[in-house]
């Protein structure tokens, strides 16, 4: 594929990029840009981080899992590009040294890049923004407070600037389609290629599993795929909106849903995945489905000129098998505009950026004191995220108490039989899901359940 993009300023072309070599590699290996560095090489510990930007702004990726062909038309800035060209430092680079925020430096690329995006877009979040970098030996206090200390400081000319002027992308032929439509053509002619999205699953299938990837279509062109549509009736959300733009969409809607999403990855890891992809890929531990299930979401399909829309609890078939044809793909996901009576539980070892052991999903309506409706899914209990339905059965047309809640509990058994692993034991995992809908009836009830405020 033939590629345009900007490197720290400097316009660069490649006329023979191969698809699936990652940024990092190309930084490291052709460019001896070796500041950027690999740590896990699989976008959870930051190490790589950089700056990207297109017409939307600019965003703290992973370079580990970031394919070449996705920068096509953007601008990347690296550590070594945050200097001016007269070297002076960042305020970010100036605060790490001042509050001493780096001891044996591997990780401090990755956090000055987290830190300059986030300074050049105003955020002030930082625990959030830094979720996705770690540090082994500095501890975060000192790094914390020098990213306090950049706040009120300007942004330098230099990377103010940076996306005011974009190459033109490069022609990079068929398999880059610029919309929905040349992605139904050429995936319909060429229906065994692997699509790419934000490549946070498929760049591990080659840093990790090693798999040669042949042919590679990439989305990031299809403009058409990254629209949201909010209406008095619906939202839809199409396949390439990212984790982030997501969150905006549905933290208003449904704020229980919004907080999962700022929990379930890293800053970079959510701004490359995409709502599509998450569900396309039919992980029975994927944060999405549950909670998009629980709200009764429909899933969009398209091959070729033909469309049809499915229920999303029905997409997933068994463990790795989708309701997918050859060369089909995943349009959009929608759901109806309801009351937020929606709660999202994960339970994960780490608080961030971790796989759930059990993700739980709850919306139950309650009319006159009576459960009138409810829908309910988990994911991680079973070989796909599905509706608990004998605990939805339990719960319909009884009365909203704490006896009826009780007696639901013990359907859960009748609706997963969980496994056991390094996240969780079955055991666990059921006892955990049925303790969730007793949180859900407390919370539901005006009680606090949340252990942070709790703790408070």
């Amino acid at each position: 594929m033939t590629i345009t993009f900007h490197l720290n300023g400097e316009e660069v072309t490649l006329p023979d990029a191969e698809p699936t070599v990652t940024l990092l590699d190309w930084l490291r290996e052709e460019r001896h840009l070796t500041g950027t560095k690999e740590g896990c090489n699989e976008g959870d510990c930051g190490a790589c981080t950089v700056m990207v930007t297109d017409p939307n702004g600019s965003k703290s990726l992973n370079s580990c899992i970031l394919f070449l062909p996705q920068l096509n038309g953007k601008s990347v800035r690296t550590v070594e590009g945050v200097v001016s060209e007269s070297g002076e430092l960042h305020p970010v680079q100036q605060e790490m040294i001042t509050h001493h925020g780096s001891q044996c430096g591997f990780c401090t690329p990755g956090f000055v890049m987290s830190m300059v995006t986030a300074h050049k877009n105003g955020a002030t979040d930082h625990d959030d923004q830094l979720a996705g970098n770690l540090c082994r030996c500095t501890g975060y206090a000192p790094i914390i407070r020098a990213a306090e200390a950049v706040e009120e400081q300007p942004v330098p000319v230099w990377i103010k600037k940076e996306g005011t002027e974009l190459p033109a992308p490069a022609d990079a032929g068929e398999f880059s389609p610029r919309s929905s439509d040349e992605l139904a053509k050429v995936y319909a002619d060429n229906p065994d290629a692997v699509l790419v999205a934000g490549a946070t699953d498929v760049g591990l299938w080659v840093t990790k599993g090693m798999r040669q990837l042949d042919p590679v279509i990439f989305l990031e062109g299809c403009a058409d795929l990254k629209q949201v549509e909010v209406t008095d009736t619906h939202v839809r959300l199409g396949a390439m909106v990212d984790m982030n733009a997501m969150r905006n969409v549905i933290e208003p809607l449904h704020p229980s849903y919004g907080e999962m999403i700022r929990r379930y990855a890293s800053m970079p890891v959510r701004n490359a995945a995409t709502v599509g992809g998450n569900i396309a890929n039919g992980s029975p531990i994927g944060d999405n489905p549950p909670a998009l299930i629980a709200l009764g979401a429909t899933l969009h399909l398209r091959k070729g000129d033909s469309r049809r829309d499915i229920a999303l609890e029905d997409f997933f078939i068994e463990y790795g098998k989708q309701d997918r044809t050859a060369g089909e793909f995943v349009e959009a996901v929608s759901f109806p505009r309801q009351a937020d009576t929606l709660r999202v539980y994960k339970i994960s070892k780490r608080f961030d950026q971790d796989i759930s052991a059990v993700l739980g999903a709850f919306n139950v309506t309650v009319d006159n004191g009576t459960v009138a409706s409810a829908r309910i899914a988990c994911g991680g209990m079973a070989g796909t995220p599905h509706r608990a339905t004998h605990v939805e059965n339990a719960l319909i047309g009884q009365p909203w108490t704490q006896d009826t809640i009780n007696t639901a509990m013990n359907e859960f058994g009748k609706d997963y039989t969980p496994m056991s692993d390094m996240r969780a034991s079955a055991d666990y995992r059921l006892q955990s899901a049925s303790n969730l809908l007793a949180r859900y009836f407390a919370e539901m009830n005006g009680e606090t359940t949340s252990v942070l405020e709790v703790a408070l």
